[in-house]
């Protein structure tokens, strides 16, 4: 007997049309149904939210509500410009014990935080930059240009750094490596919000992505792992210092 015979591939789920009563509740069934029977693995990207629309014959109001709740649940994460996929179903504990862990000495774990991105980041990197495709690196592009058109907007700027670092853990293609991103992803949004406003910061932030574009463009991983220490050499140094007040020129992460 094959293994195919032994490990038939999963169907792909099929929807059905939902009645008029608590919409949302019923598409997020069924998404749930599809998750639980192997239907929707971890890394898998849900339909847009028009083409959803159309498949549960619903409003887009009623998806809107319903990947709401998915993401209250932890079962999916939305990024900007990319998209909605379905996570490891644990993200939203992780998150939720890192960051209490955080919270409770926060200096201390903003330092333990960008330690750890110094561990993930540039093995990251480096497993990306021969795997990533056209789309993801389309992605990364697009937000090295909008961190340079609002380098003194910080809700826009942080947004798009974490569009560049979560487009790498994408490309690496392993969505366990995904899913531990996601689970950071909001510390690594207060992280990078405590640090914009230091003189310089965003410029030089933008100086380490352009030099980790250049090194996935060029799909060289050893370039790509030291472009992100370095990038991350100096985050660590940044978030073991207060920032308001300090009289230390400290670059953005």
């Amino acid at each position: 007997m094959t293994n195919e015979g032994l490990n038939p591939p999963p169907t792909k789920p099929v929807y059905r049309t939902v009645k008029a009563s608590r919409l949302y509740e019923q598409i997020v069934q069924q998404v749930e149904e599809s998750i639980t029977k192997g239907q929707l693995r971890p890394g898998d990207q849900l339909p847009a939210e028009r083409e959803l629309a159309l498949r549960f014959g619903v409003s887009r109001t009623a998806v809107r509500e319903a990947v709401k709740t998915l993401r209250e649940k932890g079962l999916v994460e939305a990024y900007s410009g990319r998209g909605t996929f379905v996570t490891n179903g644990t993200s939203q504990a992780i998150r939720q014990s890192l960051d209490l862990m955080i919270r409770i000495n926060q200096q201390e774990g903003s330092a333990n935080l960008a330690e750890l991105r110094q561990v993930l980041e540039p093995e990251i990197a480096g497993l990306a930059a021969p795997r990533i495709e056209e789309q993801l690196l389309s992605t990364m592009r697009e937000a090295v240009a909008v961190m340079d058109r609002n380098l003194h907007d910080p809700d826009a700027y942080v947004e798009a750094d974490l569009d560049f670092h979560l487009a790498l853990a994408e490309a690496a293609g392993n969505p366990l490596i995904l899913s531990l991103l996601d689970s950071i992803v909001g510390l690594l949004r207060e992280q990078r919000s405590r640090i914009f406003d230091v003189d310089g910061g965003p410029e030089r932030g933008q100086f380490h992505h352009k030099r980790i574009l250049a090194a996935i463009e060029r799909r060289d991983p050893d370039a790509a792992r030291e472009a992100m220490r370095a990038h991350l050499k100096q985050v660590l140094s940044d978030s073991s210092s207060p920032v308001k007040g300090s009289a230390r020129t400290k670059p953005h992460s």
